[in-house]
């Protein structure tokens, strides 16, 4: 799978019915342009364009962080009609965007035909009906089935967005999500911790006691299984934990939760951690000295942050020497324990 070079083009919260319990977009976004501005549209993506690293293609333009086709008809038509010029010019090469399952019907993609999306990306965040009424999402599991079975008409490239940790959920209730997921044969999938953010309905419910979100370490682990599922099923995991951000990572945004500006590398630490406890204890010998191969891409994800996997290891079984060993040989996901 090909990643493009994105140009985000935020809208916060533009098309959404209602809030939902964890949203505060403004604050994920980081982002107080007003985009509905043509002026101020045409200026970010020419900023973007400039930056742009010349090897690095296809590219698109994407709108997120609002419902985009829970828009006014006239403004769906304004937005893909201004991103459509950079098409024409030949600097972009298309268009995707984010959206609820329950705007998705035949005569909203109707509305869309004569433009060129390509991706569409559907803010699932679970296939548990409970789960989903208690974040105020006012859709149900089935309406996404209904949209992903519209998109797959007109040969979308589909993508799916689930969380983590919201009210009532749980770990067998994110992996069901992850199942049916799954079961869907999306292109890609992004999965995101519930972080309570400030000026959101959740932070109320937080500090009023009634929800209390789970641990980093709860998450990471969550999300592992949830990664390792989907890839099994060849299914692309493009994205794990928020975007790091300087309104995120000062600490002001966030009130509670399992943030962390490195999330995805603790998952992908996590699961070399897993690989190296099960090959160290394939071994047959005292243990005492251990080197670990793997490709040189992933050594710090078998270190882990701090050396962290390290140090996991030498305590648990007791060893004295364990050295990471670049191998070019292996392939990044792969690790070989020798004694």
């Amino acid at each position: 799978m090909t990643r493009p070079f994105i140009i985000p083009v935020f809208l916060p919260h533009y098309g959404c019915p209602h809030r939902c319990i964890f949203c505060n977009q403004t604050a994920i976004t980081s982002r107080k342009q007003n985009f509905f501005l043509s002026e101020t549209i045409f200026s970010w993506i020419n900023e973007f364009l400039r930056h742009k690293g010349k090897q690095r293609h296809p590219v698109q333009i994407a709108f997120y962080g609002g419902n985009f086709l829970g828009l006014k008809t006239d403004d769906i038509k304004r937005l893909l009609t201004e991103a459509t010029m950079f098409v024409t010019a030949g600097k972009v090469d298309s268009i995707r965007f984010s959206t609820r399952p329950d705007t998705i019907n035949r005569r909203r993609l109707d509305i869309i035909k004569p433009f060129p999306v390509t991706t569409i990306e559907i803010g699932v965040q679970s296939m548990d009906d409970q789960v989903l009424a208690a974040a105020g999402r006012g859709h149900t599991a089935t309406d996404t089935e209904k949209a992903v079975a519209l998109l797959k008409e007109r040969a979308y490239e589909i993508g799916l967005q689930m969380m983590v940790g919201l009210p009532g959920d749980n770990e067998a209730k994110s992996l069901a999500t992850g199942r049916s997921l799954a079961e869907l044969s999306p292109g890609f999938v992004r999965i995101y911790p519930t972080i309570v953010l400030a000026n959101s309905p959740l932070a109320e419910l937080y500090q009023n006691g009634a929800y209390r979100p789970w641990s980093l370490e709860r998450c990471v682990t969550v999300v592992k299984n949830l990664y390792l599922l989907f890839k099994e099923k060849k299914i692309a995991v493009i994205r794990m934990g928020l975007q790091s951000s300087e309104d995120l990572d000062k600490g002001s945004t966030i009130l509670a939760g399992p943030y962390h500006p490195a999330f995805g590398h603790l998952v992908h630490s996590e699961i070399f951690l897993d690989a190296a406890t099960a090959a160290i204890r394939s071994e047959k010998s005292d243990r005492e000295a251990i080197a670990l191969k793997v490709h040189p891409q992933s050594i710090s994800k078998m270190r882990g942050l701090n050396n962290q996997n390290v140090e996991i290891l030498k305590k648990k079984f007791n060893i004295k020497s364990l050295q990471i060993v670049p191998d070019a040989t292996l392939s990044p996901n792969r690790l070989v324990a020798l004694a």
